[in-house]
């Protein structure tokens, strides 16, 4: 199916950073894939809202871990639009444990997803780029963690770092097919995983001691999304992207 828009698939999209990417994407005029796992009643319901503004929504359930099931997602969201234009690889998982204290399966299970996920969709979407020979912007979302390795979070920083260093190769060896490959650092931000570990209050308590004086928003990390994948940013591969409302910056007094 032909379309004059732009197409956009973001990976773990039905809820949290990845439903903040998919609705500025879609603000901006890109119809969507929404690659899910679990949650597909409010991946229903993301598609359901681009639809009422005029896009065209896909969901997709594939589990990111499956080589084949990522296969299949894209062939199908080729065969429904035609072509892709931006890549969003968003789907990841961690536990929050002491690494002495972590089972073996619990490591696989993260780097699985958070890092093999990121491998098998990332390959998918730079070969499909590179076969339509029309350019195409790659976003990776990685994290402060991998600036600053928090304790209690090894295999997910382990997987972050790893996928930083896999998107930097990639800006490199796509450069020459005008394929844009960035990466956005989120900080600390407001998306239902993070309620796995702490209640609204804390979290509340918790965003008036950062230097903004609160916790991200998943429309904070859409907006910059949207412009890393817009023409504004023609210019721009290969960079790191932090939207951290400040911080990683130094302990200092911010009142």
């Amino acid at each position: 199916m032909a379309v004059d828009r732009r197409v956009a698939l973001i990976t773990g999209a039905s809820r949290g950073i990845g439903r903040g990417c998919v609705e500025a994407l879609a603000a901006t005029g890109h119809h969507v894939v929404i690659n899910y796992r679990s949650h597909g009643d409010e991946a229903a319901a993301v598609a359901n809202r681009c639809r009422a503004e005029g896009i065209e929504a896909l969901t997709i359930q594939a589990d990111v871990r499956d080589r084949a099931a990522v296969d299949a997602m894209f062939a199908q969201a080729i065969d429904r639009f035609g072509r892709l234009d931006v890549f969003v690889s968003n789907a990841a998982s961690s536990i929050r444990r002491p690494f002495i204290e972590l089972a073996i399966d619990e490591i696989a299970y993260t780097l699985d997803v958070s890092l093999w996920g990121v491998i098998h969709t990332a390959q998918a979407a730079a070969r499909q780029l590179v076969k339509q020979g029309t350019g195409g912007s790659m976003i990776f979302i990685s994290s402060v963690h991998v600036v600053q390795p928090y304790a209690m979070s090894a295999a997910y920083n382990m997987a972050k770092a790893a996928g930083h260093a896999l998107a930097m190769t990639l800006a490199t060896e796509l450069v020459g097919d005008r394929i844009r490959v960035n990466i956005v650092e989120p900080g600390w931000i407001d998306t239902p995983g993070e309620r796995t570990w702490a209640s609204d209050e804390k979290l509340a308590e918790e965003g008036r001691k950062l230097p903004w004086k609160r916790l991200g928003t998943i429309e904070d990390i859409g907006n910059a999304i949207a412009y890393l994948a817009s023409d504004k940013a023609d210019y721009i591969t290969g960079s790191v992207f932090r939207v951290d409302g400040g911080f990683l910056l130094p302990v200092i007094p911010h009142e």
